[in-house]
């Protein structure tokens, strides 16, 4: 049952909160536990037993447990969706939402990260901007890909609001939050980010201060 459910992970974690933004559109009830960096847990033996690789988040849905935050917005929609239209229903709906999740994996994810930490989770005194200059214009490469999409659709595909939107605007919400680097002018990224922003499941798990 719903109720079942617990999700381990800090909340200001990209992965955790795409999986708390999908819970929320949903309207799924679960308990949650912080685990990772400061929280610890997630070296422990037994998070490790549920978790081979010691990251977050990790979903334990009564005897079932499963890893990987798009996997685990996936396993919400097939279990508890009944027939939402954030993961669609037919076969080339569907594989158009997923390959954006898997592009954010593959693709965005690894230039994100070196932005997010300098800038973020690095002191001032320790950052290296013309390093972080670069990373950042790597990363506007990348998200060109993402301006051009959105040149002539509502939301990533098409008219409707749907998991790859919560997958790529949770990493949207790190890239227009840094300050410090000098970036292109997106405006169709910055008018779908607020169409993002309208969301209470946004407001409540993506916009707080990143840390």
């Amino acid at each position: 049952m719903a109720g079942q459910l617990t999700i381990w992970g800090r909340a200001n974690s990209v992965n955790v909160q795409k999986v708390l933004w999908c819970l929320a559109e949903l309207e799924i009830p679960y308990s949650r536990i912080d685990a990772g960096m400061a929280f610890g847990r997630n070296d422990t033996a037994e998070y490790l037993a549920m978790n081979p690789t010691g990251r977050i988040p990790t979903l334990v849905d009564g005897d079932y447990v499963l890893w990987e935050s798009n996997s685990i917005m996936r396993y919400l929609n097939l279990a508890y969706g009944k027939g939402s239209p954030i993961y669609p229903q037919d076969a080339k709906g569907r594989a158009t939402v997923d390959r954006w999740l898997d592009w954010t994996l593959s693709t965005l994810q690894p230039v994100d990260r070196p932005v997010f930490w300098g800038l973020v989770r690095t002191p001032p005194e320790k950052r290296d901007m013309a390093a972080l200059q670069k990373d950042a214009d790597a990363e506007a490469e990348v998200w060109r890909v993402v301006e051009a999409q959105l040149a002539t659709r509502r939301y990533i595909e098409g008219e409707q609001f749907t998991i790859a939107d919560i997958a790529l605007g949770a990493f949207a919400r790190r890239w227009f939050g840094v300050e410090g680097v000098t970036k292109p002018k997106q405006p169709n990224m910055e008018r779908w980010f607020a169409l993002l922003g309208e969301r209470p499941a946004f407001a409540k798990w993506i916009a707080p201060p990143m840390s």
